[in-house]
């Protein structure tokens, strides 16, 4: 077994997953195995239940463990996160080097991401990440790596996104009560769009639309830099509450009526198909009309891509998106919801595979799904972050500046722990008061 196995997992509304995956010998990455379990603690992509979802995460980490062959042992992972509490800002940093005569290195870049992580957030806000736009040197903009320039005053526009604390604590909380340790927490859209987009499609301008259980996710991407995120508090659940208010029947029947029969477009759907389900012990079958479901499901449809529509034109990016809109989550697999995007926004879409980057699309059942976006595309955010580490030890190594080096190493280290150094601190002591009662 390689050493270099990477862990997502997704702990989403409607389920937990665990991805294992790995480098195969030329240097593609394959997933190993899966692990799934119902989630029940999760609310809107936000922890409500401290013990469910700590089981929950077991069950699927035991799972991906007893898939793999040979012995594994999971202690680290890559954990997502997402929430209606989610917050994206635009600002720009500034850094004054000491001297044109040495090049702009990496530790310039470092310095000026971590001064970011001081930007005063409001109470109970921390920032979640900090992703660099473009960099100006000298007046000169456009400029995508710096790395190697002469210059003096080096800026650059960031891209910064923010959440609660209470709502990282509590993830960061369940993960360790189940005995794994966080590598780190990413944001479930920027997981999911190293899934499903490719190089091209983020150049050329496009939007991914990521339809969760609790919420749906817009992330918008031009000139491959995220230009807009967002998160719209309605997902997959409010569908399944609309079809059981309307078709007034139990919540598992509406989810299984959802995931077998529903559709987009009503248009779609014959005037004369029904579906028949079973009622409560002792009570007659109860006849659905397809048709009336896929105009309740289109009705709530119609008002999450309206949202999404809303963010685009916000962006300011609208008329620029010319990859159109990526679709995935559990709610891409809706039919005719390319079509129902299509005929609100006027933008070609598609829904996106989180297989279409991997080495063994076809090994595990059912990985194709868009589903799996998320917990697939934390894997991919491990190696590359993996890659990048690897990266940089080769250029000090051949560049010589051993010094400098532990400098940068010791800056990076710092940025990435800064937010969970503070998380932890502040909040040990309450962790140790829930744990003793």
């Amino acid at each position: 077994m390689t050493h270099e196995i990477i862990v997502g997992l997704d702990i989403g509304t409607t389920k937990i997953a665990c991805f294992v995956g790995r480098r195969n010998e030329f240097g593609k990455i394959e997933i190993l195995s899966m692990g799934r379990s119902e989630s029940l603690g999760v609310k809107r992509g936000v922890v409500q239940n401290i013990d469910q979802t700590v089981d929950a995460i077991k069950e699927a980490v035991a799972l991906a463990q007893e898939r793999v062959e040979g012995t594994l042992e999971i202690h680290v992972v890559n954990v997502g996160i997402a929430g209606q509490h989610i917050k994206s800002l635009q600002h720009r940093g500034i850094l004054t080097r000491k001297s044109m005569d040495t090049e702009i290195s990496q530790l310039d870049i470092d310095m000026l991401i971590e001064d970011m992580y001081r930007l005063a957030m409001e109470p109970g806000e921390e920032i979640i990440h900090v992703l660099p736009q473009e960099y100006i040197v000298d007046g000169e903009q456009g400029i995508k790596n710096p790395i190697g320039m002469a210059g003096v005053r080096m800026e650059a526009n960031f891209h910064i996104i923010t959440g609660k604390m209470s709502a990282a604590m509590n993830i960061n909380k369940c993960v360790k009560r189940a005995h794994l340790e966080m590598d780190e927490m990413i944001l479930e859209p920027l997981a999911s769009a190293e899934a499903v987009l490719s190089q091209e499609e983020k150049e050329a301008g496009v939007v991914l639309v990521d339809i969760g259980g609790g919420t749906t996710d817009v992330a918008i991407f031009y000139e491959d830099i995220i230009r807009h995120t967002a998160v719209i508090p309605f997902g997959g659940n409010v569908i399944t509450d609309d079809i059981k208010e309307g078709c007034a029947i139990m919540r598992k029947p509406a989810e299984m009526l959802k995931q077998k029969f529903g559709s987009a477009l009503a248009s779609e759907s014959q005037d004369n198909e029904i579906v028949c389900i079973p009622s409560i012990r002792g009570r007659e079958p109860k006849e659905i009309s397809v048709k009336n479901l896929a105009s309740i499901i289109q009705a709530r449809m119609e008002e999450i891509v309206e949202q999404v529509y809303y963010e685009i034109k916000n962006s300011g990016f609208e008329r620029k998106l010319q990859g159109g809109i990526v679709v995935t989550g559990g709610g891409a697999q809706l039919k005719h919801i390319c079509q129902l995007f299509e005929f609100v926004t006027g933008m070609d879409t598609r829904v996106g595979y989180p297989n279409e980057h991997l080495a063994n699309s076809a090994v595990i059942e059912n990985l194709a799904s868009p589903m799996y976006a998320t917990g697939i595309g934390l894997v991919i955010k491990g190696f590359q972050k993996l890659d990048l580490a690897n990266s940089r030890n080769i250029t000090q190594q051949q560049s010589g500046k051993k010094n400098k080096s532990s400098e940068v190493k010791n800056h990076s280290e710092k940025r990435k722990g800064q937010f969970f150094d503070k998380l932890f601190s502040t909040t040990l002591g309450w962790f140790e008061e829930t744990d003793e009662q």
